[in-house]
């Protein structure tokens, strides 16, 4: 039997089974090459191209801080105006957009952000920036109230127009005679009453000079009407005599200044100094002729009136004082405390006398006063203020040429007002001032009626 053997592989075919079984062999990446040198023309346009973001950047913030301020304006204006819609909203400024990643690389996952709250209602603020500056900033009702206290400084020119209105009635009962066994009246009995109604009119000019000085100046014109009755007239005792007089002109004008000593800042409320010289511009109460209307048998004046009410006091007068302002939201507590010194005044005619004549000196008490109360802010526009005021005054002295000093009885006063004020914003520019006194004491009006609109130009 013949064997059979399997063909023996030729040296190519075991070259390329030995090959191809082999593991594969990684081609050689070539190096990287190496980064070009960098050029100073390479610097220079990196530097420019930094300080070309850099006030772009800049510029941004600016416009965003302007387009905060502009929508705070816009909402303090919508907030005045009466029967407005809704509020215009003011699209935030659009934030740059980032760089687009590139697309062989996967993005990054960035951390969630919070969810940016609702714009709130008209009138809040919508950043803590615009709440910091809502608080620093005054509403107008608050700084209306500061303006009529004297304690406003916006370096500003202010003109004001303002009326009021006073009535004084009193009464007197007039015995001249004695009592009879303590129970017994004989004489005369009289009835005085005295009528008296007042318009005055000032126009008054504010100028805020600086941030700490204030100037004002007040110029009135006074109208003046007197009503006086007498009972007993022609030894009747129930005739009743009446005559009137009445007046007008200049009045006393006033020039004074506010000086700001300190500022509201924690416990501690605004203070200002207040200072003030009044010139005898109108007509003065002495020197006036008098009319008689009755006489006793014995030629005894019972019954005589002025021909004319005078409109100033007739000497010069100086005063001085503090306010003090502080805000408690929506209460503004306010106090003031001064006093006035009289100089003393000479004139051709002292006496009351219709018949004579009586040249002598004048001297005034000097008065203080002292007041307080609180305002309450409504809302932007309207403020409510209460307070009680008090003026105390010294007796007068007269003294005739050539002889002594002496007190003229009853010229002594305690004038305490209950007020009640009342500011409204007409405009920007305007506000109206109403403000009611009654009376608490003799001496003082038994009420007060003024009106004023400030005005800034």
């Amino acid at each position: 039997m013949r064997a059979r053997f399997a063909p023996r592989p030729s040296r190519l075919a075991a070259a390329v089974l030995l090959v191809a079984c082999a593991p594969p062999v990684l081609a050689q990446q070539p190096p990287p090459p190496a980064p070009a040198p960098v050029t100073p023309e390479d610097e220079a346009e990196l530097r420019r191209l930094t300080e070309q973001l850099a006030a772009l950047k800049e510029a941004y913030a600016q416009d965003v801080r302007r387009l905060r301020e502009l929508d705070m304006q816009v909402q303090a204006l919508q907030a005045r105006l009466p029967g407005k819609a809704a509020a215009a909203t003011v699209p935030a400024p659009a934030q740059p957009a980032a760089p687009a990643a590139p697309a062989a690389q996967t993005p990054r996952p960035e951390p969630a952000q919070p969810q940016a709250p609702a714009r709130p209602p008209e009138g809040y603020a919508g950043t803590a920036d615009d709440a910091e500056r809502a608080r620093q900033e005054m509403s107008r009702s608050v700084t209306d109230v500061k303006e009529q206290t004297r304690t406003l400084f916006d370096q500003r020119v202010v003109f004001e127009n303002g009326l009021t209105y006073n009535r004084y009635d009193r009464k007197q009962l007039t015995l001249n005679g004695f009592l009879a066994l303590d129970a017994i009246f004989l004489g005369n009995i009289a009835i005085e009453n005295v009528e008296s109604d007042t318009l005055s009119y000032n126009a008054g000019l504010r100028w805020g000079v600086s941030p700490r000085l204030t100037l004002n100046l007040d110029v009135p014109y006074i109208a003046r009407k007197t009503v006086y009755q007498k009972g007993g007239a022609g030894g009747a005792a129930a005739a009743i005599a009446q005559e009137h007089s009445s007046g007008h002109g200049l009045g006393d004008i006033t020039a004074s200044a506010n000086v700001r000593l300190f500022n509201e800042r924690g416990w501690r409320p605004d203070t200002v100094l207040n200072v003030g010289i009044t010139a005898p511009t109108g007509r003065e109460p002495y020197g006036i002729p008098w009319t008689v209307l009755e006489r006793d048998d014995d030629d005894f004046i019972r019954f005589a009136v002025p021909d004319e009410q005078p409109t100033g006091n007739g000497v010069w007068q100086a005063s001085v004082g503090l306010s003090a302002v502080k805000t408690s939201d929506p209460a503004i507590l306010f106090a003031n405390a001064g006093m006035t010194y009289s100089k003393r005044g000479s004139f051709d005619d002292i006496d009351n006398n219709p018949v004579t004549v009586n040249p002598g000196d004048v001297k005034l008490g000097n008065s203080y006063y002292f007041g307080a109360g609180v305002a309450f802010a409504f809302n932007e526009r309207t403020s409510l203020s209460i307070s009680l005021s008090d003026r105390l005054s010294a007796r007068a002295r007269t003294r005739y040429r050539g002889g002594p000093w002496t007190k003229v009885i009853g010229s002594d006063a305690n004038a305490a007002m209950f007020n009640l004020g009342v500011t409204y914003a007409l405009s920007p520019n305007a506000t109206l001032v109403g403000l009611l006194g009654i009376g608490l004491t003799p001496d003082a009006p038994d009420f007060t009626l003024g009106f004023k609109v400030p005005y800034t130009l």
